[in-house]
This record gives structure tokens, sequence and C-alpha cells, in this order.
């Protein structure tokens, strides 16, 4: 069998260091993403059924002076609306024990 050219080689090295560092990325946003998910998740836990309700009035009071400056698409701000108004809707919530609802 006959040895490639060594630039050959390197070319192939280069492709497959661009593929790995691709596909490192791809983990690293899944990983970031999962870990915004289940933050949201604990956040949105503690303002619906913690038993301390100062703590959850501290909470929210943190997020509706917080968020009106951090979200800034109109469909993200909707997505918020019951947690600015301070109406959590617990109906459309998915709970523990309840699969996600699609889209989610």
């Amino acid at each position: 069998m006959a040895r490639l050219p060594i630039e050959q080689q390197i070319a192939q090295l280069e492709e497959r260091t661009k593929a790995l560092k691709a596909r490192m990325a791809k983990q690293d946003r899944a990983r970031d993403t999962r870990r915004k998910i289940l933050l949201g998740a604990l956040v949105l836990h503690r303002l619906e059924q913690s038993g301390d309700g100062e703590f959850s009035k501290r909470l929210s009071d943190w997020l509706k002076r917080e968020l009106p400056g951090f979200l800034t698409r109109d469909e993200d701000k909707t997505l918020f609306a019951d947690l600015l108004s301070g109406k959590v809707d617990l109906s459309s919530k998915v709970t523990p024990n309840e699969p996600p609802k699609p889209g989610i």
C-alpha cells in the first residue's frame, strides 16, 4: 500500500481536526442549552411551589426588574408576560411527571 504524501496527510488531519472541533462546539451548545433549561425550571419551580413566600416574592420582584431589560424580542416578552405581570399561570407549565409539550 502506497503512503500518502505528507501534504495530503496534513490536509486530512486538518479536516479531521475541523470536524472534531465542530462536534465539540455542538456538544458545548447542547450542554449550555441543557443548563439554561434546568436553571429556568428551577426558577419557575421556586416561583410556583416554594414554601418560602418571602423568597418567592423577592425572586419575582427581581425577575420583574431584570427581565424587561434582558428580553429584546416581542415574542420573548410574550413568553414571560405572566412573570412580568406577577401572574404565574400553572396550567401552562410542564410538571415533573408530565412529558414536555411539543415545541418546548
